[in-house]
């Protein structure tokens, strides 16, 4: 079965207001509902992986030419809707069906109960394997 990354930045999608603005009952509700749609993905056998991360003011760059000691920087800093917030690895029958869980972590509700509609990237993950079966073009393709 073909896996996917659903890729979560702080983009807050239709919804203007942080968080930290929302109330108290309103957080609660989206917590809830992303911790029930994770428990249903693991009940189905479709997740993976599940990860959320931290600001990336705690990141840091790491460069090296393999020979000296490596260079190590802050950031990255990047506009802030594009943090990357987590992600959710999933096994699935079919990019349908990654759409699918996808289109439901883009329903989270915020303030008022109203979905956000926070964009959710999805990206096939290719094995080793299949890879390693690509073409030059076909690589460079996939990485363009």
């Amino acid at each position: 079965m073909p896996r996917f990354m659903l890729i979560v930045n702080y983009d807050p999608g239709a919804v203007s207001t942080p968080m930290a603005e929302w109330a108290p009952e309103d957080i609660q509700a989206h917590m809830d509902y992303y911790r029930v749609l994770t428990e249903q993905i693991i009940a189905s056998g479709e997740q993976v992986d599940d990860q959320v991360l931290t600001f990336p003011d705690r990141a840091s760059i790491v460069t090296s030419d393999g020979k000296s000691a490596p260079v190590v920087t802050d950031g990255p800093f990047s506009e802030f809707k594009e943090f990357l917030a987590g992600f959710k690895v999933v096994d699935v029958e079919s990019r349908e069906r990654a759409i699918e869980i996808a289109a439901a972590l883009s329903a989270v509700p915020g303030p008022g109960g109203i979905p956000t509609q926070q964009p959710i990237q999805v990206r096939q993950i290719l094995s080793a394997a299949e890879a390693g079966q690509l073409s030059q073009d076909e690589m460079l393709d996939q990485l363009l």
